[in-house]
């Protein structure tokens, strides 16, 4: 959890003194505890020897030093893995070097300032990089605790339920699995679950997207190539099969492969032997082969499009994913998630969302599933000014019109990143708390403060126990 009182340390790496004494006195006064380097090379000692819990949560690095310059201490800085993750790095640069501390933030700088610091702009962006410091290792701990693969899928809502109790019964198996679902819905990482499941975990899981690739450059892939094979093939190259030997296959896209291939790929489920191309030695794999599609691929079978013996090879066991329409119970929990993931991304803490932005999420009817839900709220969380998201956040083709207005965005108390999901139900009964005592209790103007629909709200204090309000 991100917390406000715990103590902000900084590490001031400058060779003049004089500046040091006065980014002290700034940060001291905002609450930091000051470190200080007149080197680089000060500094990275400082870097290497930190203890936990002491390390700094930012640098605060001038370009121009004796010795190793700003730009090459960077460079050493983020090679360095103090507490998991690298410090971010402020720079601190004169007014002609601009154009350099740009260059230094391509190279993995969090921000620069240009001497000398408004005491309000140093105090305001060590404080946005203190706050990324800390997101960034907290959702590392988050990751190693949580693992990956099913712990991805994230809902609680029955068809998600099911799909995880579905992957813990076929997972130790070694049938083939055909998952099947819209674009945008998260096939690969129930792949990855899968596998994670598996006997097989410790070895390899190998992708293939069977549309990326046109047929002569996918049977390649997928089963390799000796030396002299074709034009180009300078060397024998092993293929996708052998490397996922003892793991997993998960080939994307299942229905898009080209007829030939399909014959190959149907002797490797019966024979579990490959050839490579221009080869005449076949080789033996032991690989599990999970397929995904978005086509009705018994459809395809049935009009010959798909080889129905192959079909049926593949489709031991089926799954399907569900589309984010049929799951909008998922959605806190969802938009809690991708938005931790797209303020790491892009360096922007959000702490919470206002019950009418959820509200039309939910009024929406996702064609492009989770997907889709990623981008409308990375592109809020760039465009927002605020750490609280409200609806005219979002794309004007929502429902409720471009531009609405979010009365109930004051009354949202703020969601911290937590080490599980968000708590954005914990933040939307407090503001719906908040609003009936500030309307003494009157349904109609309670939801048109919080800026949802009377039935929204009926359904709401059912929810949290709140209807005898």
């Amino acid at each position: 959890m991100l917390d406000a009182t715990a103590q902000k340390r900084v590490l001031v790496v400058d060779d003049e003194p004089g500046h040091r004494l006065m980014v002290r006195a700034v940060l001291s006064d905002a609450g930091w505890v000051v470190d200080e380097a007149a080197s680089a090379e000060l500094a990275l000692e400082r870097l290497r020897r930190a203890k936990s819990g002491s390390e700094p949560d930012v640098v605060l690095l001038d370009m121009r030093l004796p010795g190793m310059d700003g730009m090459e201490a960077l460079e050493c800085i983020t090679r360095l893995d103090t507490s998991g993750e690298p410090v971010p790095v402020v720079l601190l640069t004169a007014y002609g070097s601009v154009g350099s501390a740009v260059s230094a933030m391509k190279r993995g700088a969090f921000d620069y300032l240009t001497k000398p610091a408004d005491n309000d702009e140093l105090t305001a962006v060590m404080d946005k990089a203190r706050d990324y410091s800390r997101l960034l290792r907290e959702n590392k701990a988050l990751r190693q605790r949580m693992g990956s693969g099913g712990a991805r899928l994230i809902g609680e809502s029955p068809a998600m339920r099911t799909l995880k109790e579905l992957i813990a019964q076929v997972g130790p198996s070694e049938a083939t699995v055909l998952i099947l679902g819209d674009s945008g819905t998260g096939k690969e990482l129930a792949a990855e679950a899968l596998h994670e499941a598996s006997p097989r975990a410790a070895k390899p899981l190998v992708r293939v997207n069977c549309a990326a690739l046109p047929g002569e450059l996918l049977e390649s892939e997928l089963f390799g190539h000796v030396k002299g094979a074709f034009t180009g093939a300078l060397r024998d190259k092993p293929g996708r099969f052998l490397l996922a030997d003892g793991g997993t296959l998960f080939l994307d896209e299942i229905g898009e492969m080209p007829p030939g291939l399909q014959a190959k790929l149907l002797r490797v489920l019966q024979d579990g032997i490959v050839e490579p191309v221009g080869g005449v030695s076949p080789i033996q794999v032991d690989t599990r082969i999970i397929t995904a599609t978005n086509r009705d691929l018994a459809a395809e079978a049935k009009s010959g499009r798909f080889r129905e013996d192959l079909y049926y090879r593949l489709n031991v066991l089926e799954m399907r994913m569900p589309p984010l329409r049929e799951r909008l119970d998922d959605l806190p929990l969802l938009v809690g998630h991708l938005l931790r993931k797209l303020g790491e991304k892009n360096r922007k803490v959000v702490r919470g969302v206002s019950p009418a932005f959820l509200e039309r999420l939910s009024m929406y009817d996702w064609p492009g599933n989770v997907r889709e839900l990623e981008n409308v709220l990375e592109r809020a969380l760039i465009l927002s000014r605020s750490d609280t998201l409200g609806p005219e956040m979002l794309p004007p083709h929502f429902p409720g019109g471009p531009g609405a207005a979010d009365p109930g965005r004051a009354l949202t108390p703020p969601v911290v990143l937590d080490n599980g999901p968000m708590d954005f139900e914990g933040a939307e009964k407090a503001a719906i708390e908040r609003a009936l005592g500030a309307t003494g209790g009157h349904r109609e103007r309670t939801a048109d403060l919080l800026g949802i629909s009377r039935r929204t709200l009926q359904y709401k204090l059912r929810k949290y126990g709140l209807a005898r309000r």
